[in-house]
């Protein structure tokens, strides 16, 4: 299901992913606050249409201004422990990496997924890209459920 919000006009294009972090300081006193701060704090996003003929709005934050777009919550692929890993169970990271050259770090440690919380599992992608997990780790590439 869409949302519709404000964004940076230069973020405003289909296919665009973000995670929405809440308000920022500037955002105090903006008349279209109830336009830009609809969304979960911590979710990503992916822009899945600009609304046609819509103005560029003055923003303290976006020095482009912002555009009205249409949102949905964006499923992330992450890398978890391959243990009982299936489509439809529920399932969390297995923590941080320090490891931020390895093919799969993006994977181990995805934005918009917290290490504490569970998330469903959409698909079963397969293996990471990596070839060997320096912290000997059995991993599986997922696609998780985002959504609220």
């Amino acid at each position: 299901m869409s949302t519709v919000t404000l964004i940076g006009s230069r973020l405003a294009e289909p296919g665009t992913e973000f995670v929405y972090e809440g308000e920022a300081d500037a955002c105090t006193g903006c008349p279209y606050r109830s336009q830009c701060l609809n969304l979960h704090p911590g979710t990503k996003y992916r822009v899945t249409s600009v609304r046609e003929n819509a103005q560029t709005l003055e923003c303290a934050m976006h020095d482009g201004g912002v555009r009205a777009v249409e949102v949905e919550p964006a499923a992330t692929r992450a890398n978890i422990t391959s243990k009982g890993a299936f489509a439809g169970s529920k399932t969390s990271l297995p923590g941080p990496c320090p490891y931020v050259d390895c093919p799969s770090h993006e994977y181990c440690e995805p934005d918009g997924v917290e290490f504490d919380e569970e998330y469903r599992i959409r698909e079963i992608i397969g293996d990471p890209p990596h070839e060997v997990c320096h912290l000997d780790r059995s991993l599986e590439l997922v696609e998780l459920e985002t959504d609220d």
